[in-house]
Order: C-alpha cells, then sequence, then structure tokens
C-alpha cells in the first residue's frame, strides 16, 4: 500500500477561496456572487482586492442564479457561492431553466454539503445534491478531496465552458494531494494500485479510503483505490479497467445512496462487466445534529466500514 503522509489539515472550503482568489489575480472575467455567505465561501481576499468583481446577493439564491445566467451572456464567468443545500434544493428550479437548458457558462460553488456540517443538522446537510445536479444535461459535477484539489479544480472549471456544480465541505481533513497537481475534469486519480478489491471514493470518503487500504493491507489485502472527483462525465475507463484487474467493488460517499456515486459506477458495470459492488453511503434517510465524527460513525462512513464492505465484496466473487 502507498503511504500517504500529510503535515497539516484544512478545509476543503479554503481550497475553494484560494483558488478563486488566485484566479481573481489572473482572470479577469471571473465574478464572484455570494448569497449572504462570503466569510463561509472564504472570499475574503476576493472582495478585498477585486472589489468591483463582487456580487453581494443577500439571502437570494434563486436571484443569484439568475444574475449569474444573465453575467455569462456579457462574457462574464461567474462564481455562485452558498451552502449546497441552497446551492441545490432550493434553486432547482432556477439552475434547470436559467443554467442547463440554455447550457449557460455558470460555475455553482457550495460548501458545508454532507453530514460533516455536523452540527447544523438535518434541514442543512444536503445528501442529495449530487444526484440532483448530475440528473441534469450539460452540468459537470466535481467532488474534490482536500484543499490541494479543491483549489486545482477551483481553477480547472473557470478554463471549462459550461455549467459546473463544485461540492467542498466545512470540515478540516488532511492535505495529501500534490499542490502543484493538474487537475483534469473528468479523468480518475489513481491512488494505489491494487488487485484484491477496487475502492471508487470521492470527496471526504477518498482519506477513509486510503486508511481502509492501509487496514486491508496489513491483512495482505491489496486494493486498487481511485479518486472519483468528477462524477460527471464519470471515468468509466478507469472503472472497468479496475474491476478487470479486482473482479469486485465499492462505492464510498459522503452522500444518499440513491443518486449518487454508487449509482453512477453500477450503471457501468451492469452495462459492460457485471460485478459485486458494495456502497458506503447514507441510506435513504435524512442527517441529525453531531460532531462530523459521530456523524460518519453512525451513518457508517469510515474506513472500518469500507474495510468491512471489501472484505464483503472479495466474498461474492464468482
Amino acid at each position: 500500500m502507498k503511504k500517504y503522509e500529510y503535515t497539516e489539515k484544512k478545509d476543503t472550503r479554503s481550497g475553494f477561496g484560494a483558488g478563486i482568489y488566485e484566479l481573481g489575480k489572473t482572470n479577469p472575467n471571473v465574478v464572484a456572487l455570494t448569497a449572504d455567505l462570503a466569510g463561509s465561501l472564504k472570499l475574503e481576499n476576493f472582495i478585498k482586492d477585486f472589489p468591483d468583481r463582487y456580487v453581494q446577493c443577500g439571502i437570494s439564491e434563486a436571484n443569484m442564479i439568475g444574475v449569474s445566467a444573465g453575467l455569462t451572456i456579457g462574457g462574464k464567468i461567474p462564481f455562485a457561492t452558498t451552502f449546497a443545500n441552497f446551492a441545490t434544493g432550493r434553486v432547482y428550479d432556477q439552475i434547470r431553466q436559467s443554467v442547463c437548458y440554455s447550457n449557460k457558462n455558470v460555475k455553482i460553488c457550495a460548501s458545508h454539503a454532507g453530514l460533516t456540517l455536523g452540527e447544523d443538522g438535518a434541514t442543512h446537510q444536503i445528501l442529495e445534491d449530487l444526484g440532483m445536479m448530475k440528473m441534469l444535461p450539460n452540468m459537470t459535477v466535481i467532488n474534490p478531496c482536500d484543499f490541494n484539489q479543491t483549489k486545482a479544480a477551483t481553477l480547472a472549471i473557470a478554463e471549462h465552458n459550461g455549467p459546473v456544480y463544485l461540492r467542498f465541505g466545512r470540515p478540516v481533513i488532511p492535505i495529501f494531494t500534490p499542490a502543484d497537481q493538474k487537475f483534469e475534469i473528468g479523468k480518475a486519480w489513481h491512488v494505489n494500485e491494487g488487485t484484491a478489491v477496487s475502492i471508487f471514493a470521492t470527496g471526504h470518503l477518498v482519506w477513509e479510503a486510503i486508511k481502509a487500504g492501509e487496514m486491508l493491507a496489513e491483512e495482505g489485502i491489496e486494493a486498487d483505490i481511485i479518486n472519483i472527483h468528477t462524477i460527471k462525465p464519470l471515468d468509466e475507463e478507469a472503472i472497468l479497467a479496475s474491476v478487470r484487474k479486482t473482479g469486485c467493488a465499492v462505492s464510498a460517499e459522503e452522500h444518499m445512496l440513491n443518486g449518487g456515486l454508487g449509482d453512477s459506477v453500477a450503471q457501468v458495470l451492469a452495462r459492460n462487466l457485471p460485478s459485486p459492488l458494495e456502497m458506503i453511503g447514507v441510506h435513504d434517510t435524512f442527517g441529525e445534529s453531531g460532531t462530523p465524527d459521530q456523524l460518519m460513525q453512525k451513518y457508517g462512513l469510515t474506513a472500518a466500514n469500507i474495510v468491512a464492505a471489501a472484505k464483503k465484496a472479495m466474498k461474492r466473487k464468482v
């Protein structure tokens, strides 16, 4: 098992803040919009140095999406920012009609996604956002794993022409990907080579997958671990190449099982390479208040859960 070490932990939303600030310095068409959550989205540096390219829309998320769509007509690249719950569930109609239907170049950048929002509870812990966004035609959906990858993804989506949903979060997690990485939309990142079981992870669950891989390696089980940072377009070639080696798979995500990464992986395998697949995610329920660690434990999103799922998938091999 390849060793991934870290010296620092940061929240992925700070990676977004660093990325959009860099874009502010290099791309004069980038405009930052927010719905009364500039501090939570780490926009302070952008606002300070580029106040003429910042729009505070207030608690009016639907209007923010409409304004963003309009800005693209003049050649601007709007980054519409708020919490994931408000960025998707509250404004789905506006995203569908004003952004995706006409293929507008709007970047919807959503923080505080998943269970690890923690104490704010079920009303803010959206667990269905990836599914909602991936079902929209023309939408690209990205869920990076750490500070560095979130920053790199933020830079990359500015170069991509079309709607993007970029998902990140509040909890501090290890920084284990390279600072100078080249982020390729739609191209999975191979974390570890193995032949016993494939583990496809996204977002915060990539680090849990790495820890699971270390635990499995102690038992002589080498897992093929792949970071699926782009949910749509999905790197189907990487998924199939991995499962051809291992014969079974596990998906891991901080999201509802319905409509998430696991669903996408299952579709690929069903069409091309029917294989045992176990899924780690939230089972058709809302979240609740608690610390991120408590919630990850309760809802079965830990390295230990991934290990158990990997062993179950391996037993199901023909």
